[in-house]
């Protein structure tokens, strides 16, 4: 059985004709050939969307654009869009280049030309750790396409790269959303339920709430379902945050309130070691500073 649950966005669980499949190269998610190619042979694309992985052989997408899927993800987010009228141009814009990197699309609302109103959307996928390629290229030889010996034969496999893939993503956005919250706007991390389910086990997740729209941070799980013609992505759990919330994740900031609760107990329990001010006392001793003479 292959680890392979998808290739060029087929299910390979169904008879198709997998030799015009892989000739094609076509990617059904953005209407034109793979854009994932081999290093080593720019010429040729990987297609593998989604991998069985694990213990429980879990569904995995590792293609991003997978989740591009009948466009699903733009319409869950149309709520986001504040000043969106009927009337309006809704539209998909690529790459849109904001301090911290790029966004990987803006849906805008736009009227005659002018981009009434926007929000970002970034789409993030399980990185893998070593190669697919071999898994790919068994399926299609046992489906009697031609393949090279070499690429059946070798022994090496795959993983996820779970810990770098959730960092990675959290410490773009950290860098990102400073801009959105800035201007008042929204931005959009789309992901699979899994890959979420890890952020929330392995960083600090706790201050993450059930979405809220004045919020400028928003989380978009979504889950793989198994139909008779395929899988589908369908939404399942929404949260959100602000640019404070991002940082605590990553353990880079704690919030003020916590600060200020922190600080007031180290002074009351110094109480005992204080003095008044202005009644002649002798002033308390900070070792924190530097007095000794080393001259």
């Amino acid at each position: 059985m292959t680890k392979v649950v998808e290739l060029y966005g087929n299910p390979t669980n169904q008879s198709l004709i997998w030799s015009d499949i892989a000739s094609s190269q076509n990617c059904p998610f953005l209407s034109r050939k793979c854009f994932k190619n081999r290093k080593s042979e720019p010429d040729l694309t990987i297609g593998s969307c989604t991998v069985s992985y694990g213990r429980e052989a879990r569904n995995i997408i590792i293609y991003p654009f997978r989740l591009l899927e009948r466009s699903q993800i733009f319409t869950d987010c149309i709520h986001l869009l504040t000043l969106h009228e009927p009337g309006n141009e809704l539209r998909i814009v690529p790459e849109i280049t904001v301090p911290g990197g790029s966004i990987d699309y803006c849906l805008a609302s736009v009227r005659s030309g002018k981009v009434l109103d926007f929000i970002g959307i970034e789409l993030q996928a399980l990185d893998t750790t070593g190669t697919v390629w071999p898994e790919r290229q068994r399926f299609l030889q046992r489906h009697g396409i031609s393949v090279r010996d070499v690429d059946v034969a070798s022994g090496k496999g795959f993983g996820m790269n779970w810990k770098m893939t959730a960092k990675t993503i959290l410490m773009q956005l950290h860098h990102k959303i400073h801009t959105f919250e800035h201007l008042s706007k929204h931005l959009v991390l789309v992901v699979q339920d899994c890959l979420i389910d890890y952020m929330q086990r392995e960083f600090s997740f706790e201050h993450i709430q059930d979405a809220r729209l004045g919020n400028p941070m928003h989380f978009h799980s979504y889950e793989l379902l198994a139909e008779a013609s395929g899988y589908r992505i369908q939404l399942t759990k929404r949260w959100s945050t602000d640019a404070n919330g991002i940082a605590q994740c990553l353990g880079l900031q704690t919030s003020p309130r916590v600060e200020l609760e922190v600080m007031l107990r180290q002074i009351e329990e110094k109480l005992q070691q204080s003095s008044l001010l202005f009644v002649g006392q002798p002033l308390p001793v900070s070792t924190h500073e530097d007095v000794t003479d080393d001259s």
